[in-house]
This record gives C-alpha cells, sequence and structure tokens, in this order.
C-alpha cells in the first residue's frame, strides 16, 4: 500500500486539504462535486508523494512548499495514467485549492508575524510622517 517513510509527508498534506475541505462542505456545493474535489486531492496527495519518492531530496523541504509549487492558477501537475477528463477535473480542483490557499494566505499574517492593522496600506490615503 504505501511505506512508512510517507507517513509524514502524507499527514502533512492532510492537515494543509483539512482547511479547504471544510471550505467546500460548508459550500453550497453538490455532495456529488465535494467528493470529485476530495478525490482529486487524494490523487494530487498521491503525485506529491510520487515525487517524493522519485527525487529523495525533496524529502527536506517542507510539504507546504511543495504542494504550492505543485499548484498554480491554470491547475496542478499532470497525473499519471489520466485520461484528458480527469486531468481536467483534477486542475479544477488544483485551481480551487490555489484559489483558497493565496486568499487565506493573504487574509491571516504569515505565521510568526503579528500583523499590523495600522500600518498603511497602497493606495492608503492616510498621512506617512
Amino acid at each position: 500500500m504505501g511505506w512508512e517513510k510517507d507517513l509524514p509527508p502524507g499527514e502533512k498534506l492532510v492537515a494543509c486539504f483539512r482547511p479547504f475541505l471544510e471550505h467546500l462542505v460548508s459550500s453550497d456545493l453538490s455532495p456529488k462535486t465535494i467528493q470529485k474535489h476530495v478525490d482529486n486531492l487524494w490523487v494530487l496527495g498521491g503525485e506529491l508523494i510520487r515525487d517524493l519518492n522519485e527525487d529523495p531530496s525533496l524529502r527536506k523541504l517542507p510539504v507546504e512548499g511543495l504542494l504550492q509549487d505543485a499548484i498554480d492558477a491554470d491547475g496542478g501537475p499532470l497525473i499519471h495514467n489520466g485520461s484528458e477528463e480527469e486531468q481536467r477535473s483534477f486542475d479544477s480542483t488544483c485551481r480551487r485549492l490555489y484559489r483558497f490557499l493565496t486568499h487565506t494566505a493573504r487574509a491571516r499574517p504569515l505565521r510568526g508575524e503579528k500583523g499590523n492593522h495600522n500600518a498603511p496600506r497602497a493606495g492608503d490615503h492616510r498621512s506617512q510622517r
């Protein structure tokens, strides 16, 4: 089924996916659509674990970074042995996950940062002395 060494990165991927899954469940998507996204996240996790096994040096990198490198606004990696239809569905999930992760990252300060809510932002017309 899998290798013992794949469990820690797999668990970290599940932790990365959990907020997205909770978001999907709280949305107005149908159960069938949510299940399709869950299936596609399973595929994404499998592709990332495959990458770790093909290039062991990747195991030194944070799983969160590998996930961010694997997906973007256009979709995800090419899936092994997948049809065009499966790839389109997979890319749709990856795009949605990418938007969720980038939106969430902007909405919250990065880990270790307190966030300065009083700091002027771009386009803010407050006086800067």
